[in-house]
C-alpha cells in the first residue's frame, strides 16, 4: 500500500493568507521548487472547505499531467469558466500558473467577478516584479514562500532543539518532503534530485541556455563562497582562470537566472552612514542549504559561512529586509535588517572567546549611530549579559527567538 505523503500545517503562512480569504484580491504565493507552496494551497483549501460547505473549490495544478494540455491563456480559461458554479463563491486554486503564457490575462479576467477568489503559485521572481502587478492592476497579495525554518525543522521532524538537530538543520536544509524519506542516503538522493530540476528545469530549459558547464561552474563558485563579496568582474576572472569562456555579461546575466528561480538570494551592500547603495558588490546566499550542500557537499570550514546563510534566511523569512552594512573605513557590518520602520544589525561569528575577534564584531556594532537593537550571534556561545547594550546569542537561540 502506497502511503499518502504527509502535509502538515505551516501556520507563519497560513496566518498570512487568512485576512484574504473571500477578497477580490488574487493571492500569488511564489519560491523555490518542492518548499511546499502546493501544501500551503491545500491547507487554505481545507480551511475555506470546513468553513463554508457550499464553497466551490476548483484545483488546476500545472504539474499534473492531466492539465498538460494548458499551455496558453484559452485552455487556461476554458478550463476554469467550465468549473464555475452561479450563486456560490468560487475559490480558484492554480499551481506553478507561470507554465501558462499571459495567464495574467486569465487572472484578471477572472477578478472582475467578486463571486472569485483566486490564489495561484509559482517558481520565478518575475511574478514578483512590479511590472507584474501592473499587469494585474494591483489587485494582487503577494507572499514568497520559503524552506522550512529552524523551528519548522525541529517540528516537521518532531526533533528536540540540540546541537546535533542543528546540524542537520544546516547540513539538509528546510524541503518540506524530507518528512516522508528515512534519513540520510534518501534525503540526499532527493535534494539531489531537486537540485538538478530546479537548474535545468527552471534555468537551462526556461531560459534555452546553451553552456551549461559555465551555468554550473558559476553554482559551484557561488555555493563555495557564501557570505564573500561578489563581483561580476571577479566571477569571470575565476571561470577564465578554470578556461571557460566568460564575460562580466554574461556572469550577470547567468547569475540573474539563478536568482530568478530562487536558488539564491542577494544581499546588496548598504552605506549605513551615507544610506545609500553601493553600485558594485554583492553578497549571496542559498534559499536552502541543503541544495547548497548537494552542489559543493557539507564541509567542517564551511560552517561560519553556513551560519550567515541561515541567519540570513531566517531573517528574511520573518519578513525582514536585509541588506550588508558598510561603515566607514570599510567596517562590515553582517546584516541590516528592516521591518516596519524598526532596523535590527547583526554580526555573525563562530565564537567571540578570542579578543580580536570580539573587539571587531562588538566594536562595530557598537559604532552604528542609532539605538536599534544590535545582536551578535555565534555557533554556540550565548551570554545572559548584554555588552554596551549588544546582546550575544547562540544560533540555535537566535534561530528559535528572534
Amino acid at each position: 500500500m502506497i502511503e499518502t505523503p504527509s502535509i502538515l500545517p505551516r501556520p507563519l503562512y497560513l496566518n498570512r493568507l487568512l485576512p484574504f480569504i473571500g477578497k477580490s484580491v488574487i493571492k500569488i504565493l511564489t519560491g523555490q521548487r518542492r518548499i511546499g507552496k502546493s501544501c500551503i494551497l491545500k491547507s487554505v483549501a481545507t480551511h475555506i472547505g470546513e468553513s463554508d460547505p457550499q464553497a466551490n473549490i476548483i484545483n488546476i495544478d500545472l504539474e499534473d499531467f492531466a492539465f498538460s494540455h494548458i499551455r496558453e491563456a484559452r485552455d487556461l480559461y476554458d478550463a476554469i469558466t467550465q468549473r464555475l458554479k452561479v450563486g456560490v463563491k468560487n475559490y480558484i486554486f492554480i499551481d506553478e500558473v507561470q507554465e501558462v503564457t499571459e495567464f495574467e490575462r486569465v487572472l484578471r479576467s477572472l477578478a472582475k467577478d467578486e463571486a472569485n477568489d483566486i490564489y495561484v503559485s509559482g517558481s520565478n521572481s518575475r511574478m514578483l516584479s512590479s511590472e507584474m502587478a501592473s499587469r494585474l492592476a494591483g489587485r494582487s497579495f503577494e507572499m514568497q514562500v520559503h524552506p522550512l525554518s529552524y523551528a519548522e525543522f525541529l517540528n516537521f521532524h518532531q526533533l528536540v532543539d540540540s546541537d546535533d538537530s542543528l546540524t542537520g538543520y544546516l547540513r539538509y536544509g528546510g524541503l518540506p518532503y524530507l518528512i516522508n524519506l528515512p534519513r540520510m542516503t534518501a534525503w540526499n538522493e532527493y535534494i539531489s534530485g531537486v537540485t538538478d530540476a530546479v537548474v535545468y528545469r527552471d534555468i537551462v530549459t526556461r531560459h534555452a541556455l546553451r553552456n551549461n558547464d559555465f551555468l554550473q561552474r558559476l553554482l559551484m563558485f557561488m555555493a563555495d563562497n557564501i557570505g564573500q563579496l561578489f563581483t561580476a568582474k571577479k566571477i569571470a576572472d575565476y571561470l577564465k582562470s578554470q578556461r571557460l569562456t566568460a564575460s562580466v555579461g554574461g556572469v550577470q546575466s547567468y547569475a540573474g537566472y539563478i536568482e530568478e528561480a530562487f536558488i539564491v538570494n542577494r544581499s546588496r551592500r548598504w552605506d549605513i552612514e551615507g544610506k545609500r547603495f553601493f553600485e558594485i558588490g554583492e553578497k549571496y546566499f542559498f534559499e536552502d542549504l541543503g541544495i547548497r550542500n548537494s552542489i559543493v557537499g557539507f564541509r567542517p570550514h564551511d560552517t561560519s559561512g553556513l551560519m550567515e546563510n541561515a541567519v540570513f534566511n531566517h531573517l528574511r523569512a520573518k519578513g525582514y529586509d536585509v541588506k550588508t552594512g558598510v561603515l566607514s573605513g570599510g567596517r562590515e557590518i553582517d546584516f541590516v535588517a528592516e521591518k516596519d520602520g524598526e532596523s535590527l544589525y547583526i554580526q555573525v561569528a563562530l565564537t567571540v572567546a578570542d579578543k580580536s575577534t570580539s573587539m571587531r564584531e562588538y566594536g562595530n556594532l557598537a559604532s552604528i549611530p542609532d539605538n536599534y537593537e544590535k545582536i551578535v550571534v555565534t555557533y554556540r556561545d550565548g551570554f545572559p549579559n548584554t555588552l554596551d547594550g549588544i546582546r550575544t546569542l547562540s544560533l540555535r537561540q537566535f534561530l528559535l527567538s528572534v
